[in-house]
């Protein structure tokens, strides 16, 4: 039932209105966003790669260390850039509930894509708001071999929180959804684990619907921010793994990502487990692949770098399977566990921690229609602005 007990105590910093969040919170929460970042940053060299060609050019174990792509150590791809956006909109969402009574969080998502659409210098049929802070950073404003999916779609929409038109399932809509767990796992304490899993995945569902419209595109995020959500509050991931295969059957079209899930069990209850052996779950261009393979890679994980390096190594979409087995070792073992090399060297590595900060403190900031306007309200106001 619900999170841990939150006690909120004020960072050491020039800015007085940041809080940092109990310590029990933040170990999940960085772990969750920077294991994700971390996970794609591993791939981004090799998305394109085979796993025979990763081999003949890393050596037998495929690549286990950071390389150079994009010009630097460490790059984060679209992938993070848009995890960071959902956040984002998750975030603005908040604030306009708070400050207007309207929680409308398809709308505050889609016009966060937005924003990131812009962010790769391409034009949108809908006007958006380049306000608040993330849009600045210019880590973000970088193009990292975007998924064409994610463009078209975003380009041509004319209305915010429609669902996509397309018939796409690529992994471009489940690979940026772990925020969405975050987020409900904050926002709906207090409340069963089988409320909190089927909130996150109905938002996981809605969040991906805006650019993929096929039901196992939906579905799959869906299933990843419910279970991202249970391993929030403490969940076993086995256990939160069989929360949300027990809900699909509600949904319909859910027969490919049940498949997936089970797929992943299957993968992990064979030993020895093999990078070779990750072809039988797919390559990870599409959204049930890629979350077969993040599963089966966590399932088996001795640790953070051992699962992540798995995701990594196979012919496929090895960024995107890469950041979500680190959404879901992130979260599950906590920032601590993940390998402090490869923080040291990550891109964007402030704006990371940030995000992953305010989605663990939101509830506590200091907006409503009966608080008292402050310098505190304003500064979150101004970094979220609730358009």
């Amino acid at each position: 039932m619900g999170t841990a007990a939150r006690a909120f105590h004020p960072l050491r910093t020039d800015d007085d209105f940041r809080v940092e969040p109990d310590p029990g919170l933040k170990r999940r929460y960085r772990g969750c966003l920077l294991g994700g970042a971390v996970g794609d940053a591993l791939g981004a060299p090799v998305e394109f790669m085979s796993l025979a060609e990763i081999r003949r050019t890393f050596g037998a174990e495929g690549i286990t260390e950071f390389t150079t792509a994009f010009g630097r150590k460490g790059a984060i791809t679209d992938d993070t850039q848009m995890s960071l956006f959902t956040a984002e909109g998750l975030l603005r969402g908040w604030v306009r509930a708070t400050s207007r009574g309207e929680l409308r969080t398809s709308d505050t998502l889609a016009q966060a894509y937005l924003r990131w659409l812009a962010t790769q210098g391409e034009a949108a049929a809908m006007e958006v708001a380049r306000d608040g802070w993330l849009i600045e950073q210019p880590e973000i404003n970088q193009r990292r071999v975007p998924g064409a999916t994610c463009l078209a779609e975003l380009a041509r929409m004319t209305s915010p929180g429609v669902r996509a038109r397309n018939d796409s399932k690529g992994c471009g809509g489940v690979m940026r959804v772990a925020p969405v767990g975050l987020w409900c796992a904050n926002a709906e304490t207090g409340v069963s684990r089988e409320r909190l899993a089927r909130r996150a995945f109905e938002l996981g569902s809605e969040a991906a619907g805006l650019t993929h419209g096929h039901p196992t595109g939906r579905l799959v995020a869906a299933a990843l921010a419910s279970i991202i959500a249970l391993l929030t509050v403490g969940e076993p991931l086995r256990e939160a793994i069989d929360r949300v295969r027990a809900l699909l059957p509600r949904y319909p079209g859910h027969d490919e990502t049940l498949r997936a899930i089970e797929r992943a069990h299957a993968f992990a209850d064979i030993r020895p487990v093999s990078a070779d052996r990750i072809v039988d779950l797919g390559e990870g261009w599409v959204a049930d692949e890629a979350l077969a393979i993040a599963l089966a890679c966590a399932l088996v994980a001795s640790d953070f770098e051992s699962g992540v390096r798995l995701a990594v190594n196979h012919d496929g979409d090895s960024d995107s399977t890469a950041a979500m087995t680190g959404h879901l070792l992130g979260t599950l073992l906590g920032v601590e566990a993940i390998p402090q090399r490869w923080l040291a060297a990550l891109e964007a590595r402030r704006i990371v921690v940030d995000v992953a900060d305010d989605l663990a403190t939101f509830p506590h900031w200091p907006l409503g229609e009966f608080v008292e306007t402050t310098a505190a309200g304003e500064y979150w106001l101004q970094r979220y602005p609730p358009s």
